[in-house]
């Protein structure tokens, strides 16, 4: 196969033509991947104002309550792990 310049024109065009194409693709992904982290920080920001707010409203009998909240919440989160790893053992055990 005898190469000539209009070969290596094409297959110049072809790599430039690839690397724009996948920039601009990269381009799309970035701005997507970049508003949801923004979405998700306005989320975070508004949760943490909250907190921040009810922490400045605290009492004795308010912290009381928070804490059982808590420690209920941390009850769940056990049972459902428990839950989770006993399915995947007996997923194991199929």
């Amino acid at each position: 196969m005898k190469t000539n310049s209009k070969f290596w024109m094409l297959v110049l065009v072809v790599v430039v033509m690839g690397f724009g194409i996948g920039i601009y693709l990269q381009d799309l992904k970035h701005q997507e991947s970049t508003e949801a982290a923004w979405q998700a920080n306005r989320f975070n920001l508004e949760r943490f104002n909250k907190i921040r707010n009810y922490n400045l409203k605290m009492n004795p009998s308010n912290w009381r309550y928070m804490r059982d909240s808590i420690e209920r919440q941390f009850d769940s989160l056990m049972i459902l792990r428990f839950r989770k790893e006993m399915d995947s053992l007996k997923g194991q055990s199929q």
